[in-house]
């Protein structure tokens, strides 16, 4: 099988740039629109926000490769790192490291990377795994690095990267380039031709033992925050999990060509698409921060607690709405009473009301929401 990496003139990788233009220009306008939604957000709530969105990129990152987190314990550990005060969740090392990562790519999001960069990036996300060999330094076991699915008996290899001896070499060329193409550096490239073609070309050099996946999207979050000029709190890895086939399908279809302008307008959809759950995000938390101001001191305990449950689904809130079992499951009440708190949200408003008898249905009433 020839692989990228095997071919003569690797990594010259040719792409179609006026197919890729018309996505660079969409990217630099919404760009601009969550710079500017962002802005409505201060103080407190801006700190939150941010500890919202960079716990579910970590939460997806890691859910693409199968791995669960448990989100309290990413939350706590990001405001650990960033100086804010945590509610007292347990912090977990898993969860920490993550969250350390991520930090750390949001903070120095304009500083070049290095190898040091990156090792460091891969202690922080990996020093609790025992079972590697090499923690914080690119990979030296002398066995080939395959991506492979299927019985161990007939494996379906998907791709194979260079050996590890190969490894410091092809690093040094990619560190070079990543840091050349930057704006303001000597040959500066567009923001998703930089980061596609980065994180195309990192995960076929696959440098460390695990963790490539995750240490790859970190570095395109940083590559398209360099190119903005803010740190990125865009919901790449949120994107990319929802359709993580299509995604591993992509990269293994790239991985054995240089010709990639199908990636480039794969990848360049993709954080288009990862911009527009931002901009509905962030519109949701500046909604939720509204619902509390009128409604925080006028809910009971079983009613926050309802309500609290109901933000933690997000902007599209529980499927086909809130029922009285889900409340009564929720909150371990009686039907009466669970009647009598639905129909005092929806007389102060904070709730609105669909269908009738088993089928009445009930949804946070959000501004701009039309009440669903």
């Amino acid at each position: 099988m020839h692989w990228n990496w095997t071919h003569a003139d690797w990594p010259t990788f040719r792409y179609d740039r006026s197919a890729i233009e018309p996505l660079e220009r969409r990217f630099l306008l919404s760009s601009g629109e969550i710079l500017g939604a962002v802005r409505h957000v201060s103080g407190e709530d801006r700190d939150q926000l941010r500890i919202e969105l960079l716990s579910e990129e970590a939460m997806r990152s890691s859910a693409i490769e199968g791995e669960v987190l448990d989100r309290s314990s990413v939350q706590s550990s990001l405001r650990r790192q960033f100086g804010l005060a945590t509610d007292g969740a347990p912090t977990r090392p898993r969860e920490q490291g993550i969250a350390e990562m991520m930090a750390d790519v949001y903070s120095d999001f304009d500083a070049p990377i290095s190898r040091d960069t990156l090792c460091r990036w891969h202690r922080m996300l990996l020093s609790h795994d025992r079972g590697l060999e090499t923690i914080g330094a690119y990979r030296r076991h002398d066995d080939a690095m395959q991506i492979v699915s299927g019985r161990a008996e007939r494996p379906t290899v998907h791709f194979e990267a260079p050996p590890s001896a190969q490894v410091p070499g092809e690093m040094k060329i990619f560190v070079d380039w990543f840091n050349r193409t930057a704006p303001d550096s000597a040959t500066p490239l567009p923001a998703l031709t930089r980061a596609a073609l980065g994180h195309l070309w990192f995960e076929s050099i696959h440098p460390f033992e695990d963790g490539n996946g995750r240490l790859g999207r970190a570095l395109a979050e940083k590559s398209l925050a360099q190119n903005i000029g803010q740190p990125s709190l865009i919901a790449l890895a949120y994107t990319i999990e929802r359709d993580r086939k299509r995604y591993y399908d992509r990269l293994e279809t790239n991985q054995k060509t240089l010709d990639v302008t199908d990636w480039l307008l794969w990848f360049g959809e993709t954080v288009i698409s990862a911009q527009k759950v931002t901009l509905e995000r962030v519109a949701f938390f500046i909604a939720k921060a509204r619902f509390y101001d009128v409604y925080r001191d006028r809910l009971n305990p079983r009613q926050a607690k309802v309500v609290e449950r109901m933000f933690r689904e997000g902007p599209a809130g529980f499927k086909g709405g809130l029922s009285a079992e889900n409340f009564i499951a929720i909150t371990s009440t009686s039907r009466a009473t669970t009647t009598r708190d639905l129909q005092n949200l929806v007389e102060m408003g904070a709730m609105t009301r669909s269908g009738e008898r088993r089928h009445t249905r009930y949804w946070l009433n959000l501004p701009g929401s039309g009440g669903k």
